[in-house]
């Protein structure tokens, strides 16, 4: 059992990149971390690690072990759900990462709910807009507004975006309603600064997919302070109903353009792969997708 937990610490202090990081997660001190890889250095009679006062890096043999240690803490976590797999209850920490948005608004929410099922269960949660390495930060699971790449991570679709050109009535008496997105160029269009496609709105409309670049004063990395900005009559905005729907509903925003849709992503749960699933996480992910799709509650009229 030694060498199982020495090999485990090892696995850990290289997804952690450091000692100090895995210390934290293992909540064991950098010492006691040290002292297990040396260990397992000294029975493998070999170097797994280079240490430097900068970096940390694999040697030879510690790559190709840590792969081999990584399958076999994998075979024995899975023998292990294996065979308590139908009496599994949440338990644990779930370290969830979520934009911050979407989980100030609806994710934070949500999560009292679902503890309150799970009471053995703690929950996490990171809210940033940053795309998080979910392995090698720890986290269980991401909510992800994005187009996914290919990954090794599995995605599961919580609920679909809807996005709309918007801005306060006011603005729009004194500016005048684009009657196409072509016109948004003659508008002061409030940018959101992480958008990938930099200064270029895409729409799909009658005649097919078009991308208007536009231009404003105003830029921000939040949807809500984009909102906030609307509202006071700053300016357009391209805003996700998630956001907008409760100043839409009041008439505090006013949408426009409505025969022409913004192409966008939709709502995701990411996750590493795995062969089963933990119950934390299978239990987070149905929670969520009942509670937010597939009509969600941010688009009812």
């Amino acid at each position: 059992m030694d060498n199982l937990a020495d090999m485990a610490v090892f696995v850990k202090v290289v997804e952690a990149h450091g000692f100090s990081a895995a210390a934290r997660r293992l909540r064991l001190s950098k010492s006691a971390v040290s002292k297990r890889v040396s260990r397992l250095e000294e029975r493998l009679g070999a170097r797994l690690l280079n240490r430097t006062t900068r970096r940390l890096s694999l040697t030879e043999e510690g790559s190709a072990f840590h792969q081999r240690a990584k399958s076999i803490l994998a075979d024995i976590e899975e023998a292990e759900q294996a065979v308590s797999r139908l009496h599994a209850v949440p338990r644990g920490t779930l370290r969830v990462s979520a934009p911050m948005s979407f989980g100030t608004l609806h994710l934070a929410p949500a999560v009292p709910d679902f503890m309150a099922r799970y009471p053995d269960l703690r929950v996490d949660i990171a809210l940033n807009d940053r795309l998080v390495d979910l392995v090698d930060e720890g986290f269980d699971l991401a909510i992800r507004i994005a187009r996914l790449p290919d990954s090794t991570l599995i995605a599961r679709r919580l609920a679909p975006r809807r996005v709309v050109v918007c801005a306060a009535p006011g603005y729009w008496r004194r500016a005048g309603v684009p009657a196409r997105p072509e016109d948004l160029k003659d508008h002061n269009c409030l940018h959101y600064s992480y958008l990938l496609s930099d200064d270029a709105w895409p729409f799909t409309g009658p005649d097919g997919a078009i991308s208007v670049k536009v231009s404003g004063t105003f830029m921000a990395n939040n949807g809500e302070a984009l909102s906030a900005a609307a509202i006071a009559g700053t300016g357009v905005a391209l805003l996700p109903t998630f956001i907008a729907g409760p100043d839409l509903r009041a008439g505090r925003l006013r949408a426009v353009l409505g025969d022409y849709e913004e192409t966008g992503p939709s709502i995701y749960a990411v996750y590493p792969h795995a062969r089963h699933l933990s119950a934390k996480v299978r239990a987070f992910v149905d929670f969520l997708a009942a509670r937010f799709g597939p009509e969600p509650y941010w688009d009812a009229p």
